[in-house]
């Protein structure tokens, strides 16, 4: 991941706007309570994470549905959103201070993400292959768009960390799908999370 001027909300387009943003990368936290805790997330958490990822099949679901590995999807339905929350935590701690062992961890579970989307745009690992034709067909329990929601947000979030568009690319594709089911003379319905 490159550095930039990382903002997290960017108002400086907004006439209407009296305070302008601070990027993350022009903060630096030196006390004794917040700088050894984002030091720790960069060195430990972040990285731990990630290998709890792939020990729990997490990104094996996304190599999965991209058909490069054989084998039965792990976990609980909405385990992708780990996945993307993590990928959002990446990005702003790698924009804050950068860190080239987590952007390459990062960039490589964006290419599997990228590889598993399906044609159409959809994006789901436990809705792949003999789950396919259950896609939107339970909103209230199934998480779709609370999935969708987070690949949303870390994809702004990568985006503004980085100024890269892979992830962005991917959740526009996927925005685009669900424009495709859903809205005026379409069908018609919410996702059951309040998130």
């Amino acid at each position: 991941m490159l550095s930039r001027r990382a903002v997290i909300v960017d108002t400086t387009a907004s006439p209407n706007a009296r305070l302008r943003p601070v990027a993350v990368n022009e903060v630096r936290l030196t006390d004794r309570f917040w700088a050894p805790r984002l030091q720790t997330l960069r060195e430990v958490t972040l990285l731990t994470q990630y290998d709890l990822m792939e020990q729990t099949g997490r990104i094996d679901n996304f190599r999965r549905a991209a058909g490069k590995i054989q084998k039965d999807f792990e976990g609980i339905y909405f385990n992708d959103s780990d996945v993307y929350k993590w990928i959002e935590a990446v990005a702003w701690a790698v924009a804050y201070e950068p860190d080239e062992r987590l952007s390459a961890l990062a960039d490589a579970v964006i290419a599997e993400i990228g590889q598993a989307q399906r044609e159409d745009g959809y994006l789901n690992t436990y809705f792949t292959f003999e789950r396919a034709g259950e896609r939107w067909t339970n909103l209230e329990a199934m998480h779709e768009m609370y999935l969708a929601g987070h690949l949303f947000q870390a994809a702004v979030a990568h985006h503004r960390a980085t100024g890269r568009h892979d992830l962005l690319h991917i959740a526009c594709r996927f925005a685009d799908h669900i424009a495709s089911v859903f809205g005026p003379g379409l069908r018609h319905g919410c996702d059951g999370h309040p998130e």
